[in-house]
């Protein structure tokens, strides 16, 4: 078996067993066992424990990433038909693919350097494409005098910040489907963004 395809095959378990046992108690016997592969070929494909929870957080971060980015490239032209459909599907990924989930936002960020820089570096990767569609409608609805780059940036950061969040929700409210929850999500957010640029805004009293 070529050696891509076997490493391929020992992430597909590894994922698993790190979402469902977390990363310390997960064993790498087990996860060579459940591979029908022998615990020294695990360490000569992926060298370590940690290399391996690094191969499946950048696999599936990749993943992720590519959902978004291909619903957002076949929504049209529109950027909030575009957020929509990269949201959606990031939704739909979390909805599908929840063990990914687990090891990408529940566990990671509490673990090495090395696997933090990985979950930075996929965030920021999701982020340059939600800031990109933001500072689109910005210069599309003729009003960019009113919002900038950093503004962009902050909308950028509260919505992915959101988003992350609203996984945890979801896992409560099964009944919501990914669509559902990112037009929730786009009618807080986009709506809200477009009075700004209308001229409201929102100032404490006194």
């Amino acid at each position: 078996m070529p050696r891509k395809v076997r490493e391929q095959q020992i992430i597909d378990v590894a994922v698993g067993i790190f979402a469902k046992r977390g990363y310390h108690a997960a064993s790498v016997d087990e996860i060579a066992e459940l591979a029908g592969i022998s615990k020294p070929m695990v360490y000569l494909y992926l060298d370590s424990k940690e290399g391996l929870f690094l191969a499946c957080l950048r696999r599936e971060a990749e993943r992720l990433v590519a959902a978004f980015q291909e619903a957002a490239r076949g929504a049209g032209a529109a950027p909030e038909l575009r957020l929509y459909a990269g949201l959606s599907a990031f939704f739909a990924f979390v909805t599908a693919h929840r063990d990914s989930w687990v090891v990408l936002h529940r566990q990671a960020s509490e673990l090495s350097e090395a696997i933090a820089a990985a979950v930075a570096e996929a965030r920021r990767a999701v982020m340059a494409e939600v800031a990109g569609l933001i500072r689109d409608g910005i210069t599309e609805s003729g009003r960019g005098a009113r919002l900038g780059g950093q503004d962009a940036d902050f909308v950028a950061h509260a919505l992915v910040g959101a988003a992350d969040s609203l996984t945890d929700w979801m896992e409560h409210h099964p009944g919501q489907s990914p669509e559902a929850v990112t037009l929730r999500l786009m009618n807080m957010v986009w709506v809200g963004m477009r009075d700004v640029l209308d001229g409201e805004a929102w100032l404490p009293e006194g």
